[in-house]
This record gives C-alpha cells, structure tokens and sequence, in this order.
C-alpha cells in the first residue's frame, strides 16, 4: 500500500506538470482596437476592434523607462500608481510563457551583474538587423502629414511650481540629478532573475526577439509621447520592423502639461496621443485581457465620457459638431466619436463603444441601423443615461414613408420616447426663425451665459408642437404669421434619464456663441 500511494502521488504530480505544460502557452484572445478614416483623406476615424489569438511563448513585453525616479514629480505618482498592476500583468505574462523585457534606458550600470541583463547581451546575434534599430524614431511615414495631437516642446511637466520646487530639493537631498534621477527600474516591478531580460540596447532586445521566435510585441509603461513611441525599442521601430506591436494603454502615461496646446487635461492629452497611435502607428490593449477585472484607470482621471454619434447628410454636423466637441468639450472629458459608414449609411461602425458612455449626444437623420446597433442604443437609453440631441435627432431612426430593410431596424417614436417630442415637419428654409427664452426659464442653468436678445436661428423652424407635458421649454421660434413653436427643452424619461433636445444646430448655429454656450451648458446639466 505505502507503494501504491507513492506511485499515485507522483503520478498526479505528473499530471500537474503536464497540465501546466499543456496550458503554459495557450494562446490568449485580445481585442486589438484601431482606427481607420471614415473616408479617404478624412480627419475623421471609426474606432474598430479585432480579435487576434497570440501565443505566449512568440510575444513579449517591453517594460519601458519605469524608473525608480523622475525630473517630474506628477510623473513619479503617476507610474508609482499604475506598477502594482503592471506588475500583475507581468507576473501573469511571465506564467503563460511571454518573455519580459525590462528596459530601463540608461540604467545599465545598475544591472552589470544582473543574471536577467547577462542574459540579454548573451544572446545569440540576429542575422540581420532592421534599420537604424540602434537609434532613436521620431517619425515613421504614416505620421509624416498628419499634425501631431499635442504641443510637448516645454517637456510635458504638469507640476505646480510649488510642487516642482519641493521636488528639486528632495532629489537634491537623495543626492540625484535633478534632470536625470533615474538610476534603476522601480522596485514595484519584480524582475525574474531566471526568466527575465534586461536592456536598453536596440540591436540587443532585437537579439532577443529574434532568437526566441517572438512576433508580437506590447509596449507598456511611460512616456507614451517620448520613450515608448521612439526608443529603439519603441512602438514605431517595432511597427517598421514588421513585429505585431501593440500599446498596453491604461498602463502608460504622456510628458504632457495642459498649458500647452490643444489646453486639454493631462489625461485627455494621453487620449489624443493614443488616438494617433491607432490611427498611424499600431493598435492598442488593455490590462483586463490579460488578467481580468476592469481596466486601470488612474485616480485623478474622473472625467465622464461623452459617446458623440453623427450620421445625416443635411447640416455637416460631423464637422461642425465635432470641432465643437475638439475644442469645447474635450478638455474635461473623455471623447468618443462614433460615425456612420461611407458604404453603407445606415451603419454604425463602432457604436459599441457608446456602451461604458456616462453621455450621448445625437445627431442622426433617418438612418435604419443594423438590429443589433439599434439594440446598442435601446439598451444605453434604457439604462436612464443622459441624451442631448441636436437638430435631426427628432427623426433619427425612422424612414418618412418606408421600412427598413430584412435585418435592419428602426425606432419611429424615438422623438415622443426620448425627446418628449412631436417633429412633423419643418418651415421652409427661407423662413429665417427668430429665437426668444422663455421668459419663466430665464434662471434655468442650460440658459446661464445664454444672451437673452432673440437672434436668428441658423436653419428651418421644425414643427414640433404639442410636446410631451413633462417638457419643460427654454427656448422658442417664431416666423412671420405662423404660431411659434418650441425650440430647445429639456424632458425627463420614463426611464428616469435626463434628454435635452434642441432644434438648433444648422452649420450657422455653431458660428452663434448663444448655440455653442446652450450645448456647454446641456453637458453640464446632463450630468448634474
């Protein structure tokens, strides 16, 4: 018996080992998400997802300049509080069968009798190497006529004047540079002193990729503007070289100071340079699809979302209501821009993402979406998520005299539903409207800074008239010898969920201050 159980233990230790063998490098989904113009030559893009099954053991993550200091103190907080979750991934990666790459740049000394940095110059020399791999790439030719998203000519340091003085002289007192404090990696990411590699070399880290099979490669770690874009070993020289490269993007942060152009946040300006890097560079991932839970997110980042969808072919609001959002909107917010297909105008390429949304503003004209992109919207609606809707989204998913096609759907209440609304028809468009506030509503906060002169609306006067009773109206229109007819108002659903709808938003409204303040102030109202 004292055999047999000895016999049956080792042999389900076995089994153990053969387990882990067998599902050590079974392959892992992820969502590669990118963007493509909505048209040729456009500044628009669609933000799109693909599935791509990667093997473990042929990727590797490259841990980029997470040091153990910085000139910028807001940016010593910052990668101290997004480690511990890279930290997590890597332990995760480490176990699958991914090859971790440490690459604290110009920390080398730090390392010299380091197994993990003897491993990196030990390994076998490529047969060949990719050009320039050795330098630094500030540009590749998919960036070259596109402007780039944010001004980091003063550096991108954020911190007060107060705190950056108070930092200088602690660095002082450690004894560091005060331009350059780095000196290792931080402590909070474990280096595998049997697995992992650590190095700052192009041609080395080519080495390693190249004797260990990999082609896919993730980035994660900081500055997503500086480092990781132009090391040697950065997004674009991984991109040129023909890797499967990808940006871990809620685990890295930008050098970006909002008194700088475009005078966003910090955050957003990290936003704007992982939109240039899936428009022009390689797509990105999320921590989550490695290791589960929710994506990180830093904590100062409280910024709600606003999901924008535009599609109708009348009044250009895809330009004028996204240079809108660009320039009053953005700063405070995250932004995602859902358009309507070129080929096929009834579809919503990415409207998905309105899903995690806190907003949605709406500017659609007669569309009949596919069943389950109009579901995409029911289903937000009925969660009692704050609409705005401007100028056709009275009529957004609804045909005058049709139906819509096998697979597709439409929503022909959606003004009574949502807007509290009546839409019939409209004036002509000769008929310039004159719009006036209603004179009970004059303290209404979607009215404060609004001029309280009439002034001319930009586009015909809808008919609108009876509203839903539970309408509350600010805004009125009128022309010559017809009854007036209400102009902007807010409603609350029967979900519960705040709509603020307005008629306005021709391409001339968006030239009228009181338009631009009365849609600042909708925002700010729908989240109240």
């Amino acid at each position: 018996m004292p055999h047999l159980r000895i016999l049956v233990a080792v042999t389900c230790s076995l089994c153990v080992l053969a387990s882990r063998s067998a599902n050590a490098d079974e392959a892992i989904t992820l969502g590669l998400r990118y963007q493509i113009p909505v048209a040729p030559q456009s500044e628009r893009y669609h933000t799109l997802h693909r599935d791509a099954q990667w093997s473990p053991s042929a990727t590797a993550i490259i841990v980029c300049d997470m040091w153990d200091s910085h000139h910028c103190y807001q940016a010593v907080q910052r990668s101290t509080e997004l480690a511990p979750r890279l930290n997590q991934v890597l332990n995760d990666a480490r176990k699958r069968g991914a090859t971790i790459i440490h690459a604290p740049s110009g920390c080398m000394a730090a390392y010299t009798n380091h197994s993990a940095r003897k491993r990196a110059m030990e390994a076998p020399a490529a047969n060949g190497y990719p050009d320039e791999i050795d330098k630094w790439c500030y540009t590749i030719p998919a960036e070259e006529k596109v402007k780039y998203p944010i001004d980091q000519s003063d550096g991108g340091e954020d911190d007060t004047p107060e705190e950056h003085a108070a930092w200088e002289l602690q660095l002082k007192k450690e004894g560091r540079s005060v331009r350059a404090p780095w000196q290792k990696q931080m402590d909070l990411l474990t280096i595998d002193e049997d697995q992992d590699f650590i190095s700052d070399q192009g041609k080395e880290i080519w080495n390693i990729l190249q004797s260990r099979g990999i082609t896919n490669v993730i980035l994660a770690g900081v500055h997503t503007n500086m480092c990781v874009l132009g090391r040697p070993f950065g997004l674009r020289r991984m991109a040129q070289a023909g890797k499967q490269v990808v940006l871990l993007r809620d685990l890295t942060d930008t050098m970006y100071n909002p008194a700088a152009w475009p005078y966003v946040s910090h955050f957003s300006g990290t936003d704007l340079i992982i939109d240039h890097i899936e428009r022009h560079i390689c797509p990105t991932i999320t921590s989550d699809q490695w290791i589960g839970g929710q994506a990180f997110r830093f904590a100062a980042d409280k910024r709600p979302k606003i999901a924008v969808v535009m599609n109708e072919s009348e009044y250009d609001t895809e330009q004028t209501l996204t240079k809108y959002v660009e320039e009053n909107l953005r700063r405070d917010h995250r932004i995602g821009f859902i358009y309507g297909s070129q080929a096929q105008p009834d579809t919503f390429p990415s409207i998905d993402s309105i899903a995690d949304a806190d907003l949605l503003i709406l500017s659609v004209r007669r569309r009949t979406p596919p069943v389950g992109q109009l579901n995409v919207v029911r289903g937000f609606i009925a969660a009692g998520k704050p609409v705005i809707g401007i100028r056709t989204s009275s009529h957004p998913f609804h045909l005058r005299n049709d139906k819509p096609a096998d697979g597709f759907a439409d929503w022909p209440t959606f003004d009574a539903d949502v807007n509290g609304g009546n839409y019939t028809n409209h004036y002509g468009n000769e008929l310039i409207a004159t719009v006036t506030m209603v004179n009970q509503q004059f303290d209404h906060p979607i009215l404060k800074g609004v001029d309280q002169k009439p002034f001319k609306a930009g586009g015909s006067l809808y008919k609108v008239s009876p509203l839903d009773p539970r309408a509350t109206v600010l805004l009125m229109g009128a022309i010559d010898d017809q009854a007036p007819e209400p102009i902007a108002w807010t409603f609350v659903r029967q979900d519960s969920g705040r709509t603020f709808y307005t008629s306005l938003g021709a391409a001339k409204d968006f030239d009228n201050p009181s338009f631009k303040t009365l849609l600042r102030n909708a925002v700010d109202w729908a989240f109240e």
